[in-house]
């Protein structure tokens, strides 16, 4: 009889869910460590305005893939699935369970599902769709994409220029859309794969975004942005809670404004990762107070562990 394959477990939901926690208790309750799968996360210069896990946090369980990068450096989507298949050779070899959990769904089913290779982009290409972003707008490479590749206009955040500048260069270099690169087939893993997601009324998210958000203020993401605006071009940067303050700091809006501005966008974001994660029907939903150990006891049974 073949030896049972180890076991990842992917817990997903909109940002603010709770899914750190959740990880967290699961990574003890399996004595295992814990893979972010947060695109945001990877970046050591931005911590207040992603919601890295606290020094607390990250001593209750190892982490990987937190704060590792920097902002100078490129890092793709492709690169993480590389790397995460990587660590897992290690961390199954002492771990029967491994936990994985983030919001960026499109790097988690890299790691769980696998994606294409996607082809080498002529870099001119890329200048000159950054050129177009800065003399027309962001409204003008929305609108390309919404004809060129409309099965990903759906998926991918709109807002997010280095997401459409990507989707735009593979489109404009091959002549084929981004979504068409994307894998039809799950590849072949040395492990099998248990998606546990987080679920709240919408109005309820909504709620816990707001607080968030005015939690990060009070904790000192006017000043991280402020230190990062020498570098607001970086594709890092291109993200909400940064791009909002960046408005603020150049006098286009009150600082008020931009608050408001980064509930608004982070609950259209998190609108975004619900309709990506539904359409997962792989994915065992649990509302977000659900006692751990009903989760736990779920995850034993499933997988007999």
């Amino acid at each position: 009889m073949a030896a049972q394959k180890p076991l990842l477990i992917c817990v997903v939901g909109a940002t603010a869910i709770g899914k750190t926690s959740l990880a967290i208790k699961l990574a003890q309750a399996f004595s295992t460590e814990i893979i972010s799968a947060d695109s945001r996360q990877f970046f050591k210069e931005m911590t207040i305005g992603t919601a890295v896990p606290s020094k607390e946090e990250l001593s209750a369980a190892p982490h990987h893939f937190i704060q590792d990068k920097s902002i100078f450096e490129e890092y793709s989507v492709g690169d993480f699935e590389r790397d995460a298949i990587a660590l897992f050779k290690n961390l199954f070899e002492k771990n029967q369970v491994v936990i994985m959990v983030g919001g960026s769904g499109l790097y988690v089913d890299a790691v769980a599902k696998g994606l294409d290779s996607f082809p080498e982009v002529p870099s001119e290409i890329r200048e000159q769709l950054n050129i177009e972003l800065h003399e027309k707008g962001i409204e003008t490479l929305q609108n390309e994409l919404r004809k060129a590749d409309p099965r990903y206009f759906e998926k991918v955040d709109i807002q997010n220029p280095h997401r459409l500048i990507r989707a735009l260069e593979i489109y404009r270099a091959t002549g084929k859309s981004y979504s068409s690169f994307l894998k039809k087939e799950n590849p072949q893993r040395d492990f099998n794969t248990l998606f546990i997601g987080l679920t709240a009324e919408r109005e309820l998210i909504y709620q816990r975004i707001n607080r968030r958000v005015d939690n990060m203020i009070e904790a000192g993401l006017i000043d991280e942005a402020r230190s990062l605006l020498p570098y607001k071009e970086k594709n890092a940067l291109q993200t909400v809670g940064y791009r909002e303050l960046f408005e603020y700091f150049e006098g286009k809006i009150s600082l008020e404004e931009a608050i408001s501005e980064i509930k608004k966008n982070t609950r259209r974001f998190a609108k975004r990762q619900n309709t990506w994660f539904k359409k997962n029907e792989a994915i065992h939903w649990f509302y977000y107070d659900t006692e751990v150990s009903e989760i736990i006891n779920f995850i034993k049974e499933k997988n007999a562990l």
